[in-house]
């Protein structure tokens, strides 16, 4: 068996294609040991013109056995606080720094209870993500929540520290622009969720403004 130190999705990307071929390569990606649990694979969705890239942690139990990215209770709020922001949700590429839902459950057949995965499984799927930043080539990251902030920044990331601020940095390579903001299922979770959800609504109008 691999150990952790040799996690990794490199050898499952293709050289070569768009993001359909990513796509399908993405669902025989055996890079780490979260594919033996998952439904499937969850790879990103969107246009690969998309001005805009909105990067999650992983996907969620509906995420994961529907195949689509931000499909859950998580997404429709993503897409009503995108919308209440001035973005149109249809014209962003979605994606999560890991293609795999990680769970636990607490008894056989019970509900699957959302896992975060760790750093080394987040690095692992890091070639999928720099991937697809090639191929759309976006002009603003949007990115949802600590696990994605240190997927792209680093494991100092601190997403209080740094929301609903322009950050411009190297990723995989790239000179990027990036705006921080929570993850809606933090949104979600919040004891005041009217006012976690205006906070996140006040980034994403920041970053509306950053791509106009």
């Amino acid at each position: 068996m691999a150990s952790e130190d040799d996690y990794t999705a490199h050898p499952f990307v293709p050289d070569r294609g768009g993001l359909p071929a990513l796509r399908k390569a993405a669902a025989d990606c055996h890079g780490c040991p979260l594919h033996r649990d998952a439904t499937q694979t969850v790879f990103g969705a969107g246009k690969a013109t998309a001005r805009l890239m909105l990067v999650g942690e992983q996907p969620g139990d509906q995420e994961d056995r529907q195949g689509k990215p931000f499909v859950g209770p998580a997404g429709h709020l993503l897409d009503r606080a995108l919308a209440d922001a001035g973005l149109d949700p249809a014209d962003a590429y979605v994606t999560n720094a890991v293609k795999h839902f990680k769970f636990t459950r607490a008894e056989p057949r019970k509900r699957r209870i959302h896992k975060a995965p760790t750093l080394r499984e987040t690095t692992a799927c890091g070639p999928w993500l720099a991937a697809e930043l090639d191929r759309v080539e976006p002009e603003l990251i949007v990115v949802l929540g600590a696990t994605a902030g240190k997927a792209l920044l680093g494991s100092s990331f601190r997403v209080t520290q740094v929301r609903g601020t322009l950050l411009e940095e190297e990723i995989h390579g790239r000179p990027e622009r990036l705006v921080p903001t929570v993850h809606p299922s933090a949104v979600l979770r919040s004891d005041d969720r009217e006012g976690a959800y205006r906070g996140l609504v006040s980034d994403l109008e920041f970053a509306a403004q950053a791509l106009a």
